[in-house]
């Protein structure tokens, strides 16, 4: 009896690690599609920094934070470092909340993610309508998508996705000024427990409110 279920384990064990084999050695595409078919909500840290293009091109300071994110167009994005931001959308209003100002920008979300990067990890999974998807290697231990937003209105001239073991690790924007963007994740936690109020956003206490 003993035998038989070690054997029974074993046997567990190796499906399990043929399954990570697999993914590890997937395609960035075939490790992107599955990622948003079986990720419906996610929570994790990022931090984000501006390539510098030339000796004479400005670079913003670093900024990190945490971000959560329940498909579709619903997400709180929290710059903690080096000042307070936030960017909450509730699948219907997109939220920007400067802290230092209190002062709060209400957007109607309609169809505002669209080929932007935030549709990337926050929209539908009908990603390929907006974006062109190509591989684009690998490099730095992960394996690279790349994503041509197919729509011309749109400040983004390719956003490039890293990926490893299923989950992406970092973002490429790559604005049409010639500047370039880079998020890395952390903590990555796939499909948490959320509750129905996650997202409603709580109105400041006396900032001012500008509706576009």
């Amino acid at each position: 009896m003993q035998l038989k279920s070690t054997s029974a384990l074993a046997t567990l064990l190796a499906a399990g690690l043929l399954a990570v084999s697999s993914l590890a050695n997937a395609s960035a595409l075939d490790q992107f599609k599955t990622f948003v078919s079986s990720t419906k909500s996610a929570r994790g840290e990022f931090t984000q920094k501006q390539v510098r293009t030339s000796p004479s091109s400005k670079v913003t300071p670093p900024s990190s934070g945490t971000f959560l994110f329940s498909r579709p167009g619903k997400f709180i994005w929290q710059y903690q470092k080096p000042y307070e931001q936030l960017l909450q959308a509730d699948g219907d209003q997109l939220y920007v909340y400067d802290k230092d100002l209190n002062q709060v920008t209400v957007k109607k979300l309609g169809n505002a993610l669209g080929s932007s990067p935030a549709a990337i990890l926050f929209g539908s999974n009908d990603l390929e309508k907006n974006f062109t998807l190509s591989e684009a290697g690998t490099r730095e231990g992960m394996e690279w998508l790349r994503a041509v937003p197919k729509s011309k209105d749109t400040t983004f001239e390719q956003i490039g996705i890293g990926l490893r073991d299923g989950i992406p690790q970092a973002m490429e924007l790559k604005d049409t000024f010639g500047q370039t963007t880079v998020l890395q994740f952390r903590n990555f936690q796939r499909n948490p427990a959320l509750s129905p109020n996650q997202f409603k956003f709580e109105m400041p206490k006396g900032a001012d409110v500008f509706n576009q």
